[in-house]
C-alpha cells in the first residue's frame, strides 16, 4: 500500500501512554482482551491537530490531537478527563413511575430515520409535570451507537457516547419491564444535545446538525483504521449490506439430513435450499451445481447522521488484503462509510470525544468483553473463549431459573399451528419473551419441525433418530439427554404394532401417529399412504391418502390419525371396528415428567465430560467435522441455563462440534446440547439480536423463549 508524506507524520506523531480508552461499539463489532497492548498506537483525525504531547499531559487529561487504542479489561477515569465535565449539569431525581398519565411507543424517529423501537415518557413523580424519557437499552445502542458498559447492577447502566460518558453514580437509571429493559435517557439526551418529543406512537429524536470533516487512514497492527472527524456528536449505526451470496455445492443427499427418508418414499418433494446453504441439515438441490465462483469478501455500512463535503464524498482511499474497499457516500442528511472486507470479518466502530471522532477499525477480532446483569436472574455476558491456538467470540446469556417471575418456554414462529417460520427477532417479539434462541431443526420446504417440540405436557412435535434434547420445569430442574419415544399399538388379536414417530414432519417407512397436538387435519406429508382414522381407540376409518399434500383428513379431538407409509401391511390388522390399545414410553424415562421439552442435537456435554457421538443420533461425521455458526444450550454446575452463540473464530471459521463441546465444558456447562446452527443461530435480548445484525439471520421455526413476569 502506497502510504504518503502524510500518513508518516500521522504515525510518528504518536504518543504511547498508560492510559486506556473506551471503546464503544455494536455488539457484534467490538475488540477482544488479548488485544491489550495493541492499541497503543495512535493516530490523528485532524491535519490541523498534530504534535507531541508530554507523558504528564498526557497523564492528566485525554488530549483532542490522539485517538487511544484500549484494553478491554479496564477502564480508568484518567479516560474520562477533558470530557464534557457532569458536575455542570444538573441531574433529575429518579422515583418509581407513578401510575398516572403515561406515554408509550414502539418507533423511535432519529432524525427523521424509523426504527422499530420501544419507548415510554412517565412524570418523573405524582407531582411534577417533567416527563421522563425511556428507551430500550439494546435498541438505543444499536441505532445510535450508545455504548452500553459492563454493570453489576440491573437498575444501573452506564454508558458512553462521544464525550457523554454517565458512569457510577451518574449512571442511566435502567428498569426491566416484562419483555424489554428500558433506560431513562433523559439527562443524557441533555448532555447529547438531543431534542425528544412525543407524537402518538413514535417518539422523535432530533440531534444537532453535524458535519464529516475529514476521514484518514493508517494502519494498526491488527489491520487497517479508518477515522471520521466530526464538527460535533452525531448517532451512528452500522448495518451489513445484504448481498446475494452464492451458495455453496451441497453434498447430495447427506444421510443426517432428516428431510431425506432413510428408505426412497414415492412422490416426496424436493426443493432448493434457498435460505440456508450453511446448514446442511437442510434440503439441498438434487441436481449437480456447478461450483460457485469464490467470494471476494462481505460490505458493511456505517451510517452517519452528518453530511460530508463533495471533496470528502470523491476522495481516493487506500485499500489493503483486510480493506478490500472503502468509499464514502451521500444519503440525504447521512454519510455512509462503506467497507468490504474478508468473509466473517466484521468492523469494530467506536466513538470519542474532544475532538468528536467515529473510529473503524477492521480487525479478524472485533468483540468486546461485557458482563451486563440486564435483569434480576438473566445476565448478558460476551468474551473470547481460546481452543489452542484458535479464539471465538461467544455472546451468551446466564439465566436463573429459579428467579421469581423468570420462565422458559418453547415458543414457535406460528401458534398454535405447528407449521412455519419467521425472523427469530419477530417470533420472541410476537410472544412477549424478554429473550430467546433459535432452538430445534425444521424442515425448510414444508416449515415443519424435525423434532421433539413438548409442551405443556404436550408433544406437538415428536423427537426423532435418538437425537438429543433438553427437558425442563418450572422448579428449575433441566435433563440434557438423547431422547426416544416409543409407541405400539395393541390389536384384540395381541398383534404389536410399532409407531415410528409422534405428530412429526420426519418421513420414514412405518407408522406415523397424528393427534390433536398436531392441528384439526392431518395431509399426506408423502405419496400413497394409507391413513387411518382412530376415534375412542376404535378404527373408525381407512382410505388412500393419494398425492403428497393433495387430501385433508379432520384429526377426531377424541382420537388420532394413523399414516401407513411404504410398508402398508398394518392395514389388514387396522379394519374398521378394530380396537386399539396404545402404550407410550420415553427413553430416559426421566423424561416422562418434564413438561416442557425442546429436541437439538447432538449432545455435546454430560457431567461436565465431552460426551460427542454423532452416529448415535444419525448424524454423518462430515456433518460433525463441518465448521460453522453454532447454537447451543447447556446448564452450569449452579443451575442457572447457558443460552449461547458461538460465531467465527478470530480470522476463521465457526467451530465443529468437538470445538463446540470443548467451549461449553470450559464455560462451566455440565450438560450442554447443540441447536440448529448457521444462519439460524440467532440471540435474542429485550427486542434485538445481540450477536448478529437481523439482515444475516435467517427464519426459523422455534426457539427457546425467557419470559419475565411481574
Amino acid at each position: 500500500m502506497k502510504r504518503n508524506f502524510f500518513y508518516w507524520r500521522l504515525i510518528l506523531s504518536v504518543s504511547i501512554l498508560p492510559v486506556l480508552a473506551i471503546v464503544p461499539s455494536l455488539v457484534w463489532n467490538q475488540p477482544a482482551r488479548a488485544q491489550e497492548g495493541e492499541r497503543a498506537g495512535l493516530i490523528y483525525a485532524s491535519r490541523a491537530r498534530q504534535g507531541m504531547n508530554s507523558l504528564a499531559d498526557s497523564e492528566s487529561r485525554l488530549k483532542p490531537t490522539e485517538i487511544f487504542t484500549d484494553s478491554s479489561l479496564e477502564r480508568t477515569s484518567a479516560m474520562r478527563q477533558g470530557w464534557k465535565p457532569l458536575s455542570d449539569y444538573k441531574f433529575l431525581a429518579q422515583s418509581v413511575p407513578p401510575s398516572s398519565i403515561i406515554k408509550q411507543g414502539s418507533q423511535v424517529s432519529l432524525n427523521g430515520r424509523i426504527l422499530a423501537l420501544t419507548w415510554t415518557q412517565q412524570p418523573a413523580n405524582s407531582t411534577s409535570g417533567n416527563f421522563r424519557t425511556w428507551i430500550a437499552d439494546v435498541g438505543l445502542m444499536q441505532s445510535a451507537g450508545v455504548d452500553l458498559l459492563s454493570s453489576a447492577d440491573s437498575a444501573k447502566q452506564p454508558v458512553q457516547w462521544f464525550s457523554v460518558s454517565l458512569t457510577g453514580a451518574q449512571s442511566l437509571a435502567a428498569r426491566a419491564t416484562g419483555p424489554y429493559r428500558y433506560l431513562d435517557v433523559t439527562d443524557f439526551a441533555r448532555l447529547a444535545g438531543w431534542e425528544i418529543s412525543a407524537d402518538g406512537n413514535i417518539l422523535k429524536i432530533t440531534s444537532q446538525s453535524a458535519s464529516v470533516t475529514g476521514i484518514q487512514q493508517a494502519e494498526i497492527e491488527s489491520g487497517d483504521r479508518i477515522v471520521v472527524d466530526l464538527d460535533r456528536p452525531a448517532p451512528w449505526q452500522i448495518n451489513f449490506v445484504n448481498k446475494p451470496i452464492p451458495s455453496p455445492t451441497p453434498t447430495p443427499n447427506p444421510p443426517d439430513d432428516p428431510t431425506k427418508p432413510a428408505i426412497p418414499l414415492p412422490n416426496l418433494r424436493t426443493a432448493p435450499n434457498l435460505e440456508t446453504p450453511d446448514d446442511p441439515t437442510k434440503p439441498a438441490l438434487p441436481l449437480p451445481i456447478t461450483p460457485a465462483a469464490p467470494i471476494a469478501g462481505q460490505e458493511w455500512s456505517i451510517a452517519i447522521d452528518a453530511k460530508a463535503a463533495p471533496a470528502i464524498i470523491q476522495q481516493t482511499f487506500s485499500t489493503s488484503k483486510q480493506l478490500l474497499s472503502l468509499k464514502v457516500e451521500p444519503d440525504g442528511v447521512q454519510t455512509k462509510v462503506k467497507v468490504t472486507i474478508p468473509l466473517g470479518w466484521r468492523p469494530q466502530v467506536f466513538s470519542l470525544g474532544n475532538p468528536n471522532r467515529l473510529v473503524i477499525d477492521i480487525r479478524p477480532d472485533s468483540l468486546l468483553e461485557k458482563n451486563i446483569v440486564w435483569a434480576p436472574g438473566v445476565q448478558w455476558r460476551q468474551q473470547y473463549q481460546n481452543l489452542g491456538n484458535a479464539r471465538f467470540p461467544v455472546v451468551w446469556l446466564e439465566v436463573n431459573p429459579r428467579q421469581a417471575g423468570v420462565k422458559i418456554r418453547p415458543i414457535l414462529s406460528n401458534p398454535p399451528a405447528d407449521q412455519g417460520t419467521a425472523p427469530l427477532l419477530q417470533t420472541a417479539e410476537a410472544s412477549g419473551a424478554a429473550a430467546a434462541i433459535n432452538a430445534g431443526f425444521f424442515n425448510r420446504i414444508n416449515r415443519l419441525a424435525l423434532g421433539a417440540i413438548r409442551r405443556d405436557n404436550k408433544w406437538l412435535s415428536g423427537p426423532i433418530l435418538n437425537r438429543g434434547a433438553i427437558a425442563w420445569n418450572d422448579r428449575g430442574e433441566f435433563a440434557i439427554d438423547r431422547l426416544t419415544l416409543q409407541e405400539i399399538l395393541i390389536t384384540p388379536a395381541n398383534q404389536f404394532l410399532p409407531v415410528s414417530h409422534l405428530n412429526s414432519a420426519y418421513v420414514q417407512p412405518g407408522i406415523g401417529r397424528y393427534n390433536s397436538d398436531w392441528g384439526t387435519t392431518y395431509t399426506p406429508l408423502s405419496g400413497n399412504e394409507i391413513v387411518v382414522t382412530v376415534a375412542d381407540d376404535r378404527v373408525v376409518s381407512q382410505s388412500p391418502g393419494g398425492a403428497v399434500g393433495t387430501t385433508t383428513f379432520p384429526i377426531p379431538a377424541n382420537g388420532y390419525i394413523l399414516a401407513l407409509r411404504a410398508d402398508l401391511f398394518p392395514a389388514s390388522e387396522l379394519s374398521i371396528g378394530t380396537l386399539l390399545r396404545l402404550e407410550t414410553n420415553s427413553f430416559p424415562a426421566d423424561f416422562n415428567r418434564f413438561p416442557y421439552i425442546l429436541g437439538g442435537g447432538p449432545v455435546l456435554v454430560q457431567n461436565s465430560q465431552v460426551v460427542l457421538d454423532a452416529r448415535a443420533e444419525g448424524f454423518s461425521d462430515a456433518y460433525v467435522r463441518q465448521t460453522a455458526i453454532r447454537s447451543a444450550i447447556g446448564r452450569n454446575a449452579a443451575g442457572n441455563l447457558l443460552i449461547v452463540a458461538v460465531h467465527n473464530r478470530a480470522g476463521g471459521a465457526g467451530p465443529n462440534f468437538a470445538e463446540l463441546a470443548q467451549i461449553l465444558q470450559q464455560m462451566g456447562a455440565v450438560e450442554a446440547l447443540n441447536l440448529d446452527g448457521g444462519s439460524s443461530t440467532s440471540l435474542y435480548l429485550g427486542g434485538s439480536l445481540l450477536d448478529r445484525p437481523p439482515s444475516t439471520a435467517a427464519r426459523v421455526h422455534n426457539a427457546i423463549g425467557i419470559f419475565i413476569q411481574p
